[in-house]
C-alpha cells in the first residue's frame, strides 16, 4: 500500500527543489497534472516541462505544504498552503500564499496517474496586484471550464428536481 504522506513530501520537497525529473517520475507513463492556472500536462516531459518553466519560469521560493492527509488507497486528498516570490516583470519580488485542496489518484505501483486541485486563484492575483478585469475574466474562464466537466452536468440540468 502506498505511503500516501510520504509521497506528498516527495511531491513537495521535488517541487522546492526544482527537481524536474524527479517530479515527473512521481507520475505514472501517460499521468496528466491539471495545474487550475496552466491546464493539463501528460506524460512525464509534459509535466517535467510545466515545473521548469510554468513553475520555475515565472516565479523562486516555492513552499508547498500539505496538510490533513487523507487516502483510501487509490485517491488521495490533502489542504494545501502554497506560496512564492515572482519573477515576472508586472509583479516582480511579489510574495503570494495560497490554500487549496490537491486531489490525487495513484496507480497500484504507487505513482500519480492523475492530479488537479482546486485553488483560490483570485487571491492569488489579487496578491500579485493583478488588474481586476483580468481577474474577472480569468474567474470566468475557470467557471466555463468547471460547468465543462461530465461531472458538472447533473448540477446544471435545469429540469432536474428538487429533493427537498
Amino acid at each position: 500500500m502506498t505511503d500516501f504522506p510520504a509521497l506528498l513530501q516527495r511531491f513537495c520537497d521535488a517541487v522546492e527543489r526544482a527537481d524536474f525529473a524527479g517530479f515527473a517520475a512521481l507520475f505514472a507513463d501517460d499521468a496528466v497534472y491539471h495545474d487550475y492556472i496552466y491546464g493539463p500536462f501528460r506524460g512525464h516531459q509534459a509535466i517535467a516541462h510545466m515545473l521548469e518553466k510554468h513553475f520555475w519560469g515565472t516565479a523562486r521560493a516555492y513552499r508547498w505544504q500539505m496538510l490533513d492527509p487523507v487516502f483510501d488507497g487509490r485517491t488521495g486528498y490533502a489542504r494545501y498552503l502554497f506560496s512564492f516570490t515572482s519573477t515576472l516583470e508586472w509583479y516582480r519580488g511579489r510574495r503570494v500564499l495560497l490554500e487549496g485542496t490537491s486531489i490525487f489518484r495513484i496507480d497500484p505501483d504507487g505513482r500519480i496517474t492523475e492530479y488537479r486541485e482546486t485553488a483560490n486563484g483570485l487571491a492569488a492575483m489579487s496578491q500579485l496586484g493583478v488588474d481586476p478585469e483580468r481577474m474577472a475574466s480569468r474567474g470566468r474562464k475557470w467557471a466555463e471550464e468547471l460547468r465543462a466537466r461530465p461531472e458538472a452536468a447533473m448540477h446544471l440540468d435545469p429540469a432536474m428536481p428538487n429533493r427537498a
